[in-house]
Protein backbone atom coordinates (compact mmCIF):
# COMPACT_ATOMS: atom_id res chain seq x y z
CA UNK A 1 0.00 0.00 0.00
CA UNK A 2 1.37 3.40 -1.00
CA UNK A 3 1.36 5.63 2.07
CA UNK A 4 2.17 8.88 0.22
CA UNK A 5 -0.43 11.57 0.91
CA UNK A 6 -2.82 12.47 -1.92
CA UNK A 7 -5.71 14.87 -2.20
CA UNK A 8 -9.22 13.62 -1.57
CA UNK A 9 -11.13 12.62 -4.67
CA UNK A 10 -14.67 13.62 -5.51
CA UNK A 11 -16.08 10.27 -4.44
CA UNK A 12 -14.21 10.22 -1.11
CA UNK A 13 -16.16 11.09 2.06
CA UNK A 14 -15.22 14.18 4.01
CA UNK A 15 -16.41 13.01 7.42
CA UNK A 16 -16.46 9.47 8.82
CA UNK A 17 -17.85 9.03 12.31
CA UNK A 18 -16.39 11.79 14.46
CA UNK A 19 -13.33 12.19 12.25
CA UNK A 20 -12.76 14.76 9.54
CA UNK A 21 -10.76 13.43 6.57
CA UNK A 22 -7.89 15.48 5.08
CA UNK A 23 -5.85 13.35 2.70
CA UNK A 24 -5.62 9.92 1.12
CA UNK A 25 -2.82 7.81 2.53
CA UNK A 26 -3.29 4.94 0.11
CA UNK A 27 -5.54 2.16 -1.14
CA UNK A 28 -5.34 -1.60 -0.74
CA UNK A 29 -7.30 -4.74 -1.39
CA UNK A 30 -9.75 -4.10 1.44
CA UNK A 31 -10.39 -0.37 1.07
CA UNK A 32 -8.98 3.13 1.23
CA UNK A 33 -6.92 4.62 4.04
CA UNK A 34 -7.37 8.31 4.90
CA UNK A 35 -5.60 10.77 7.14
CA UNK A 36 -8.15 12.14 9.58
CA UNK A 37 -8.40 14.00 12.85
CA UNK A 38 -10.88 14.24 15.70
CA UNK A 39 -12.17 17.35 17.46
CA UNK A 40 -9.12 17.42 19.73
CA UNK A 41 -6.75 17.41 16.76
CA UNK A 42 -5.56 13.84 17.24
CA UNK A 43 -4.53 12.44 13.86
CA UNK A 44 -5.58 8.94 12.83
CA UNK A 45 -5.22 6.60 9.89
CA UNK A 46 -8.81 5.64 9.04
CA UNK A 47 -9.59 2.69 6.74
CA UNK A 48 -12.97 2.42 5.03
CA UNK A 49 -13.93 -1.02 3.70
CA UNK A 50 -14.76 -1.46 0.01
CA UNK A 51 -18.51 -1.49 -0.83
CA UNK A 52 -18.47 -5.01 -2.31
CA UNK A 53 -16.85 -6.44 0.81
CA UNK A 54 -19.27 -4.53 3.02
CA UNK A 55 -22.14 -6.49 1.44
CA UNK A 56 -20.55 -9.83 2.35
CA UNK A 57 -21.98 -10.93 5.72
CA UNK A 58 -19.25 -13.49 6.20
CA UNK A 59 -16.65 -10.78 5.76
CA UNK A 60 -18.47 -8.52 8.21
CA UNK A 61 -18.51 -11.14 10.91
CA UNK A 62 -14.86 -11.97 10.36
CA UNK A 63 -13.97 -8.27 10.32
CA UNK A 64 -15.78 -7.80 13.63
CA UNK A 65 -13.73 -10.59 15.20
CA UNK A 66 -10.53 -9.01 13.96
CA UNK A 67 -11.38 -5.60 15.35
CA UNK A 68 -12.20 -7.19 18.68
CA UNK A 69 -8.84 -9.01 18.67
CA UNK A 70 -6.98 -5.84 17.65
CA UNK A 71 -8.34 -4.08 20.73
CA UNK A 72 -6.53 -6.64 22.88
CA UNK A 73 -3.10 -5.99 21.35
CA UNK A 74 -0.81 -4.27 23.79
CA UNK A 75 2.62 -3.16 22.65
CA UNK A 76 4.53 -0.13 21.46
CA UNK A 77 5.41 -1.63 18.08
CA UNK A 78 1.93 -1.49 16.58
CA UNK A 79 -0.44 1.30 15.60
CA UNK A 80 -3.00 1.44 18.42
CA UNK A 81 -6.67 0.99 17.48
CA UNK A 82 -8.54 4.23 18.27
CA UNK A 83 -12.13 3.67 17.07
CA UNK A 84 -14.24 1.49 14.77
CA UNK A 85 -17.78 1.17 13.47
CA UNK A 86 -18.67 -2.35 12.41
CA UNK A 87 -22.36 -1.69 11.73
CA UNK A 88 -21.94 1.19 9.28
CA UNK A 89 -22.91 0.79 5.64
CA UNK A 90 -19.19 0.66 4.95
CA UNK A 91 -17.41 -0.59 8.08
CA UNK A 92 -14.34 1.39 9.11
CA UNK A 93 -11.72 1.49 11.82
CA UNK A 94 -9.19 4.14 12.86
CA UNK A 95 -5.71 3.58 14.22
CA UNK A 96 -3.07 5.90 15.59
CA UNK A 97 -1.36 7.83 12.79
CA UNK A 98 2.35 7.02 12.57
CA UNK A 99 4.54 9.68 10.91
CA UNK A 100 7.51 8.47 8.93
CA UNK A 101 8.28 6.59 5.72
CA UNK A 102 7.58 2.93 5.22
CA UNK A 103 10.47 0.48 5.21
CA UNK A 104 9.78 -0.10 1.51
CA UNK A 105 10.12 3.61 0.67
CA UNK A 106 13.19 3.99 2.89
CA UNK A 107 15.06 1.23 1.08
CA UNK A 108 13.83 2.31 -2.35
CA UNK A 109 15.03 5.89 -1.79
CA UNK A 110 18.27 5.34 0.16
CA UNK A 111 19.29 1.76 -0.59
CA UNK A 112 19.67 -1.29 1.68
CA UNK A 113 20.24 -0.79 5.39
CA UNK A 114 23.43 -1.77 7.17
CA UNK A 115 23.46 -4.92 9.29
CA UNK A 116 23.18 -3.03 12.60
CA UNK A 117 20.06 -1.15 11.45
CA UNK A 118 18.44 -4.26 9.97
CA UNK A 119 18.99 -6.16 13.22
CA UNK A 120 17.63 -3.27 15.31
CA UNK A 121 14.48 -2.99 13.17
CA UNK A 122 14.01 -6.76 13.22
CA UNK A 123 14.38 -6.92 17.00
CA UNK A 124 11.71 -4.25 17.50
CA UNK A 125 9.34 -5.94 15.04
CA UNK A 126 9.85 -9.33 16.67
CA UNK A 127 9.01 -7.84 20.06
CA UNK A 128 5.89 -6.28 18.57
CA UNK A 129 4.82 -9.60 17.06
CA UNK A 130 5.12 -11.20 20.50
CA UNK A 131 2.38 -8.85 21.73
CA UNK A 132 0.29 -9.47 18.61
CA UNK A 133 0.47 -13.24 18.96
CA UNK A 134 -0.24 -13.12 22.69
CA UNK A 135 -3.54 -11.42 21.77
CA UNK A 136 -4.39 -14.42 19.60
CA UNK A 137 -3.91 -12.53 16.29
CA UNK A 138 -1.75 -13.35 13.27
CA UNK A 139 -0.99 -10.42 10.98
CA UNK A 140 -0.69 -12.55 7.79
CA UNK A 141 0.52 -9.65 5.59
CA UNK A 142 3.74 -8.47 7.18
CA UNK A 143 5.82 -6.77 4.47
CA UNK A 144 8.04 -3.66 4.04
CA UNK A 145 5.14 -1.40 3.03
CA UNK A 146 3.26 -2.32 6.25
CA UNK A 147 6.15 -1.24 8.47
CA UNK A 148 6.49 2.46 9.23
CA UNK A 149 9.77 3.90 10.54
CA UNK A 150 8.61 6.45 13.07
CA UNK A 151 10.95 8.63 15.18
CA UNK A 152 10.15 6.35 18.12
CA UNK A 153 10.92 3.14 16.25
CA UNK A 154 9.28 0.85 13.68
CA UNK A 155 5.52 0.33 13.82
CA UNK A 156 3.43 -2.48 12.31
CA UNK A 157 0.30 -1.26 10.53
CA UNK A 158 -2.54 -2.61 8.39
CA UNK A 159 -4.11 -5.41 10.40
CA UNK A 160 -6.98 -5.36 7.91
CA UNK A 161 -6.53 -8.99 6.85
CA UNK A 162 -5.23 -10.22 10.17
CA UNK A 163 -7.10 -13.21 11.48
CA UNK A 164 -7.32 -15.25 14.61
CA UNK A 165 -4.79 -18.01 15.19
CA UNK A 166 -5.65 -21.25 13.40
CA UNK A 167 -8.00 -19.69 10.80
CA UNK A 168 -7.80 -20.53 7.12
CA UNK A 169 -5.80 -18.29 4.80
CA UNK A 170 -8.25 -18.28 1.88
CA UNK A 171 -11.04 -15.79 1.36
CA UNK A 172 -12.33 -17.72 -1.64
CA UNK A 173 -11.30 -21.04 -3.09
CA UNK A 174 -7.88 -20.73 -4.75
CA UNK A 175 -7.34 -17.09 -3.71
CA UNK A 176 -4.58 -16.42 -1.21
CA UNK A 177 -4.65 -13.37 1.02
CA UNK A 178 -1.37 -11.46 1.25
CA UNK A 179 1.51 -10.23 -0.92
CA UNK A 180 3.44 -12.64 -3.19
CA UNK A 181 7.08 -12.87 -2.15
CA UNK A 182 6.26 -12.33 1.52
CA UNK A 183 3.61 -15.03 2.00
CA UNK A 184 4.50 -18.17 3.92
CA UNK A 185 4.24 -21.54 2.10
CA UNK A 186 1.34 -22.64 4.31
CA UNK A 187 -0.60 -19.56 3.23
CA UNK A 188 -0.12 -20.47 -0.42
CA UNK A 189 -1.27 -24.05 0.21
CA UNK A 190 -4.35 -22.88 2.11
CA UNK A 191 -3.29 -24.40 5.44
CA UNK A 192 -3.95 -22.90 8.85
CA UNK A 193 -1.96 -19.82 9.80
CA UNK A 194 0.09 -19.70 13.00
CA UNK A 195 2.57 -17.25 14.56
CA UNK A 196 5.25 -19.01 12.48
CA UNK A 197 3.50 -17.56 9.42
CA UNK A 198 4.44 -14.05 10.52
CA UNK A 199 8.00 -15.23 11.25
CA UNK A 200 8.38 -16.28 7.60
CA UNK A 201 7.11 -12.89 6.42
CA UNK A 202 9.44 -11.11 8.82
CA UNK A 203 12.39 -13.11 7.46
CA UNK A 204 11.50 -12.07 3.90
CA UNK A 205 11.14 -8.45 5.09
CA UNK A 206 14.58 -8.44 6.74
CA UNK A 207 16.07 -9.91 3.56
CA UNK A 208 14.49 -7.08 1.57
CA UNK A 209 15.90 -4.48 4.00
CA UNK A 210 19.38 -6.01 3.60
CA UNK A 211 19.36 -6.51 -0.18
CA UNK A 212 16.85 -3.99 -1.50
CA UNK A 213 14.98 -6.81 -3.23
CA UNK A 214 12.68 -9.74 -2.50
CA UNK A 215 14.50 -13.00 -1.66
CA UNK A 216 12.28 -14.73 -4.25
CA UNK A 217 12.94 -12.32 -7.10
CA UNK A 218 10.33 -10.83 -9.41
CA UNK A 219 7.60 -12.13 -11.66
CA UNK A 220 3.89 -12.77 -11.83
CA UNK A 221 1.92 -13.77 -8.77
CA UNK A 222 1.84 -17.40 -9.88
CA UNK A 223 5.62 -17.48 -10.38
CA UNK A 224 6.30 -15.86 -7.05
CA UNK A 225 3.96 -18.21 -5.18
CA UNK A 226 5.61 -21.22 -6.83
CA UNK A 227 9.06 -20.06 -5.72
CA UNK A 228 7.86 -19.51 -2.16
CA UNK A 229 6.65 -23.11 -1.95
CA UNK A 230 9.30 -24.99 -3.96
CA UNK A 231 12.49 -22.92 -4.21
CA UNK A 232 15.00 -21.70 -1.67
CA UNK A 233 15.34 -18.00 -0.94
CA UNK A 234 18.28 -16.14 -2.50
CA UNK A 235 20.19 -14.36 0.28
CA UNK A 236 23.42 -13.39 -1.49
CA UNK A 237 23.22 -9.75 -0.37
CA UNK A 238 22.33 -10.42 3.27
CA UNK A 239 25.24 -9.70 5.69
CA UNK A 240 26.94 -12.75 7.15
CA UNK A 241 25.87 -11.79 10.67
CA UNK A 242 22.18 -12.03 9.66
CA UNK A 243 22.11 -14.64 6.90
CA UNK A 244 21.80 -17.78 9.12
CA UNK A 245 18.95 -16.31 11.18
CA UNK A 246 17.08 -15.01 8.11
CA UNK A 247 17.42 -18.41 6.43
CA UNK A 248 15.98 -20.09 9.52
CA UNK A 249 12.97 -17.76 9.37
CA UNK A 250 12.40 -18.75 5.72
CA UNK A 251 12.26 -22.48 6.41
CA UNK A 252 9.49 -24.21 4.46
CA UNK A 253 8.36 -26.15 7.53
CA UNK A 254 6.79 -23.85 10.17
CA UNK A 255 8.11 -26.08 12.95
CA UNK A 256 11.70 -25.34 11.93
CA UNK A 257 11.35 -21.56 12.24
CA UNK A 258 12.40 -19.74 15.43
CA UNK A 259 9.73 -18.28 17.69
CA UNK A 260 9.20 -14.53 17.82
CA UNK A 261 10.69 -14.40 21.32
CA UNK A 262 13.82 -16.28 20.24
CA UNK A 263 14.05 -14.06 17.20
CA UNK A 264 13.81 -10.89 19.28
CA UNK A 265 16.58 -11.94 21.67
CA UNK A 266 18.91 -13.09 18.90
CA UNK A 267 18.42 -9.94 16.83
CA UNK A 268 19.11 -7.74 19.85
CA UNK A 269 22.44 -9.52 20.33
CA UNK A 270 23.35 -9.06 16.67
CA UNK A 271 22.35 -5.38 16.74
CA UNK A 272 24.50 -4.74 19.83
CA UNK A 273 27.50 -6.55 18.36
CA UNK A 274 27.25 -4.85 14.97
CA UNK A 275 26.80 -1.44 16.56
CA UNK A 276 29.86 -2.02 18.72
CA UNK A 277 31.79 -3.02 15.61
CA UNK A 278 30.89 0.25 13.92
CA UNK A 279 31.95 2.18 17.03
CA UNK A 280 35.34 0.41 17.08
CA UNK A 281 36.04 1.53 13.53
CA UNK A 282 35.74 5.19 14.47
CA UNK A 283 39.03 6.58 15.92
CA UNK A 284 38.71 8.30 19.29
CA UNK A 285 38.64 12.07 19.17
CA UNK A 286 41.97 13.62 20.28
CA UNK A 287 41.93 15.20 23.70
CA UNK A 288 43.80 18.17 25.07
CA UNK A 289 45.51 15.90 27.58
CA UNK A 290 47.36 14.19 24.73
CA UNK A 291 49.00 17.43 23.64
CA UNK A 292 49.86 18.21 27.25
CA UNK A 293 51.50 14.81 27.69
CA UNK A 294 53.46 15.38 24.46
CA UNK A 295 54.75 18.69 25.84
CA UNK A 296 55.68 17.00 29.13
CA UNK A 297 57.61 14.28 27.31
CA UNK A 298 59.46 16.94 25.31
CA UNK A 299 60.39 18.74 28.54
CA UNK A 300 61.72 15.49 30.03
CA UNK A 301 63.88 14.90 26.96
CA UNK A 302 65.37 18.38 26.91
CA UNK A 303 65.20 19.59 30.54
CA UNK A 304 67.96 22.18 30.16
CA UNK A 305 66.51 23.82 27.09
CA UNK A 306 62.97 23.70 28.46
CA UNK A 307 64.09 25.27 31.69
CA UNK A 308 65.99 27.93 29.79
CA UNK A 309 62.94 28.66 27.63
CA UNK A 310 60.69 29.00 30.67
CA UNK A 311 63.05 31.37 32.47
CA UNK A 312 64.29 28.93 35.11
CA UNK A 313 67.43 29.23 37.25
CA UNK A 314 70.62 29.88 35.36
CA UNK A 315 68.86 31.49 32.42
CA UNK A 316 70.29 34.84 31.38
CA UNK A 317 67.81 37.69 31.58
CA UNK A 318 66.26 38.70 28.25
CA UNK A 319 68.08 41.43 26.47
CA UNK A 320 66.99 44.07 24.02
CA UNK A 321 67.64 44.16 20.30
CA UNK A 322 70.74 46.31 20.54
CA UNK A 323 74.07 45.28 22.04
CA UNK A 324 74.27 45.22 25.81
CA UNK A 325 75.93 48.26 27.36
CA UNK A 326 79.30 47.60 28.89
CA UNK A 327 79.69 48.52 32.55
CA UNK A 328 83.15 49.74 33.44
CA UNK A 329 83.06 50.12 37.18
CA UNK A 330 80.50 47.78 38.56
CA UNK A 331 81.87 44.84 40.52
CA UNK A 332 81.23 41.41 39.04
CA UNK A 333 79.99 38.40 40.94
CA UNK A 334 83.52 37.03 41.08
CA UNK A 335 85.29 40.30 41.89
CA UNK A 336 87.31 42.45 39.53
CA UNK A 337 85.84 43.61 36.26
CA UNK A 338 82.85 42.36 34.31
CA UNK A 339 83.82 41.01 30.91
CA UNK A 340 81.44 41.09 27.97
CA UNK A 341 80.44 37.66 26.68
CA UNK A 342 81.99 38.10 23.26
CA UNK A 343 84.91 36.68 21.41
CA UNK A 344 86.92 39.88 21.57
CA UNK A 345 89.39 41.36 24.02
CA UNK A 346 90.94 39.07 26.60
CA UNK A 347 88.96 36.08 25.39
CA UNK A 348 90.50 36.41 21.95
CA UNK A 349 93.98 36.82 23.46
CA UNK A 350 93.67 33.74 25.67
CA UNK A 351 92.33 31.63 22.80
CA UNK A 352 95.24 32.74 20.64
CA UNK A 353 97.65 31.52 23.33
CA UNK A 354 96.16 28.04 23.35
CA UNK A 355 93.37 28.74 25.78
CA UNK A 356 95.61 29.19 28.89
CA UNK A 357 94.89 31.99 31.33
CA UNK A 358 97.22 34.96 31.78
CA UNK A 359 100.18 34.49 34.16
CA UNK A 360 99.72 37.91 35.74
CA UNK A 361 97.10 36.58 38.15
CA UNK A 362 94.04 37.66 36.18
CA UNK A 363 91.13 35.38 36.51
CA UNK A 364 90.09 33.58 33.32
CA UNK A 365 87.10 35.14 31.62
CA UNK A 366 83.91 33.17 31.15
CA UNK A 367 84.72 32.83 27.48
CA UNK A 368 88.19 31.46 28.24
CA UNK A 369 86.76 29.04 30.80
CA UNK A 370 84.34 27.88 28.12
CA UNK A 371 87.15 27.19 25.71
CA UNK A 372 89.40 25.42 28.27
CA UNK A 373 86.65 23.33 29.94
CA UNK A 374 87.56 20.28 27.93
CA UNK A 375 91.19 20.60 28.96
CA UNK A 376 92.52 20.41 25.39
CA UNK A 377 91.89 23.95 24.25
CA UNK A 378 89.36 22.85 21.59
CA UNK A 379 85.82 24.15 21.68
CA UNK A 380 83.04 21.63 22.20
CA UNK A 381 80.16 21.70 19.73
CA UNK A 382 77.43 24.05 20.82
CA UNK A 383 79.72 25.88 23.23
CA UNK A 384 79.68 29.16 21.39
CA UNK A 385 77.65 32.07 22.68
CA UNK A 386 76.01 34.85 20.73
CA UNK A 387 76.26 38.54 21.31
CA UNK A 388 73.23 38.34 23.61
CA UNK A 389 74.73 35.69 25.86
CA UNK A 390 72.30 32.94 24.66
CA UNK A 391 73.17 29.84 22.70
CA UNK A 392 71.89 29.75 19.12
CA UNK A 393 68.87 27.53 18.41
CA UNK A 394 69.69 23.91 17.76
CA UNK A 395 68.49 23.01 14.20
CA UNK A 396 67.86 19.42 15.23
CA UNK A 397 65.66 20.49 18.16
CA UNK A 398 63.71 22.84 15.89
CA UNK A 399 63.07 20.05 13.39
CA UNK A 400 61.86 17.71 16.14
CA UNK A 401 59.48 20.34 17.53
CA UNK A 402 58.14 21.10 14.06
CA UNK A 403 57.60 17.37 13.42
CA UNK A 404 55.65 16.96 16.71
CA UNK A 405 53.49 19.99 15.90
CA UNK A 406 52.65 18.74 12.39
CA UNK A 407 51.80 15.21 13.61
CA UNK A 408 49.49 16.46 16.41
CA UNK A 409 47.72 18.82 13.97
CA UNK A 410 47.14 16.05 11.41
CA UNK A 411 45.79 13.62 14.06
CA UNK A 412 43.31 16.22 15.36
CA UNK A 413 42.09 17.10 11.84
CA UNK A 414 41.74 13.44 10.85
CA UNK A 415 39.80 12.57 14.01
CA UNK A 416 37.32 15.44 13.47
CA UNK A 417 36.81 14.50 9.83
CA UNK A 418 36.16 10.83 10.62
CA UNK A 419 33.71 11.61 13.43
CA UNK A 420 31.72 13.97 11.19
CA UNK A 421 31.72 11.46 8.32
CA UNK A 422 30.53 8.52 10.47
CA UNK A 423 27.63 10.51 11.88
CA UNK A 424 25.89 10.86 8.73
CA UNK A 425 22.53 9.46 7.73
CA UNK A 426 20.95 6.35 9.60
Amino acid sequence: MNMAMMRLRREDPRVVGSFRLHRRLGAGGMGVVYLGSDKKGQRVALKVIRPDLAEDQEFRSRFAREVSAARRIRGGCTARLVAADLDADRPWFATQYVPGPSLHDKVADEGPLVAADVAAVGAALSEGLVAVHEAGVVHRDLKPSNILLSPKGPRIIDFGIAWATGASTLTHVGTAVGSPGFLAPEQVRGAAVTPATDVFSLGATLAYASMGDSPFGHGSSEVMLYRVVHEEAQLHGVPDALAPLVRACLAKDPEERPSTLQLSLRLKEIAARETQGLADVRPPAPREAESERSTARLADTYPERTQRRQGGPGTPPPRGRGPAPRSSGSPSGRGGRSVPASRGGAARDSSSRGGTPSRKGARPTPASRNTTRSGTGARRPGGRTTGTGLRPANPRLLRQRLFVFVVVTLVVALGIALVQGCQGPG
